[in-house]
């Protein structure tokens, strides 16, 4: 009888030890990070299923900027092949090589909007216009899935960094810290296109 009692007074005593040191909150916020970049990985992927449409829209207009439209599909092909899963988030190269082709997508993408401004009758397109409105509408929802993924990246980082979590963090789980986005060089820059010598 006092074996199990002395149990009856442990037990209680070691669930609270085991709470404070992560054992439910480092899965629960591991999986938050993973849906944030579940909604991310879709944002891009609309970004990347629009792109066609709005190529084949803009050729049949600005004939002369096959260069524009040629270094967007290459950026989207490259973009799409470049794949990051859950598990990589913790690998800074893998994250860094995602983010990259990524944002040579937006670059691209930002050259081709700016060069659409020499052409009036593609700007009164109404496919044109459909599409660019989408487009920009889902480049706003990347901008706040990142912030969403960023934020959860940043919760799960200092519950596996701070005491008492990071005890069950290392012992349990051998929690790594996830990989943020940041914006690239390139993005500080506006796109500029030269019309010189448009043929």
């Amino acid at each position: 009888m006092t074996a199990l009692r002395r149990f009856g007074l442990l037990a209680p005593l070691a669930a609270v030890s085991l709470a404070g040191c992560g054992i439910n909150s480092v899965p629960t916020a591991d999986e938050q990070v993973k849906a944030a970049w579940g909604n991310l990985q879709a944002d891009y992927q609309r970004r990347s299923d629009l792109i066609p449409n709005l190529v084949a829209t803009v050729k049949g207009y600005a004939q002369q900027e096959k260069t524009v439209l040629t270094d967007v599909t290459n950026a989207r092909a490259k973009a799409t092949s470049v794949q990051l899963n859950a598990g990589d988030l913790s690998d800074p190269a893998k994250v860094q090589a995602f983010q990259a082709a990524q944002s040579q997508l937006s670059g691209s993408l930002g050259r081709l909007l700016v060069s659409v401004e020499a052409y009036p009758d593609l700007k009164s397109n109404q496919n044109f216009l459909a599409l660019q409105d989408q487009l920009e509408g889902t480049e706003n929802r990347i901008e706040v899935s990142r912030r969403d993924y960023n934020t959860s990246v940043q919760q799960y980082n200092t519950l596996i960094r701070t005491f008492p979590t990071a005890i069950g963090a290392k012992v349990f789980y051998n929690a790594k810290p996830k990989v943020p986005f940041e914006a690239s060089t390139a993005a500080q820059t506006a796109p500029t296109v030269n019309f010189g010598n448009a043929s």
